[in-house]
């Protein structure tokens, strides 16, 4: 068992090779990683502003998640503000909106449903074991706020204040988000090329290898995903 996984109660050797699976987060990353090359060499988009609109909610995923990685301090100080007054996992809620947004700008019928698995398959057992462990850590000033605040629906009002300070040394040294959001920048703009500029057929592998380049030079990569 891993650590994540050694407090719940036991279970047949098939089922705890599916959990353990679950709550494994480097191929959580790893698979998210993949999913955004596989919609970027195999997408085939053909409406404009389809396009344009997907990629534009890829781009609110990254902002909402540089607006959060500069604001929390993970493990040490119970981030309430900011992003977190309204959810209480806004790096979850701006990658799923990053990856429906490559998802749906392939205009394809699979990547969103593998999205969606992806999704059902990870991200409960994901915010399962951080809320566990932020519970065990902040007692019962997580109780009070996690009252207020919903896992990844957004809360109205407010459970605290929106506009507070920003650290960006927290975001860059802390979280390394913006040199995420810089990856991801150039994955949009190796999709773009691949849409506006490129013949369908002539590009696929280098988009990819950037792709892949982008994500895998991401540092830690639970920063990223």
């Amino acid at each position: 068992m891993s650590h994540r996984t050694s407090h719940l109660p036991p279970t047949n050797f098939f089922a705890q090779i599916v959990r353990e699976l679950r709550y494994h987060e480097a191929s959580r990353q790893l698979f998210a990683i993949g999913l955004i090359i596989l919609f970027t060499v195999f997408g085939a988009p053909k409406t404009a502003w389809l396009y344009y609109c997907a990629m534009a909610v890829a781009a609110v995923g990254t902002v909402i998640r540089a607006w959060a990685s500069g604001h929390v301090k993970k493990n040490k100080i119970l981030a309430t503000d900011g992003p977190y007054a309204l959810v209480r996992h806004p790096l979850y809620v701006g990658n799923i909106l990053m990856l429906f947004g490559f998802a749906f700008a392939a205009e394809l019928w699979w990547p969103p449903l593998l999205v969606v698995a992806l999704l059902y398959f990870y991200y409960p057992p994901a915010i399962e074991y951080e809320d566990r462990k932020l519970r065990n850590i902040f007692g019962d000033a997580w109780e009070n706020w996690s009252k207020q605040t919903k896992a990844l629906i957004p809360s109205f009002p407010p459970s605290g204040k929106l506009a507070t300070h920003w650290s960006f040394r927290q975001s860059l040294i802390g979280n390394g988000e913006p040199y995420c959001g810089v990856c991801r920048v150039l994955r949009l703009r190796a999709v773009h090329k691949t849409v506006i500029k490129l013949p369908q057929n002539e590009h696929f592998s280098a988009v990819a290898g950037i792709t892949a380049r982008c994500a895998g030079g991401a540092g830690s990569l639970d920063q990223c995903f």
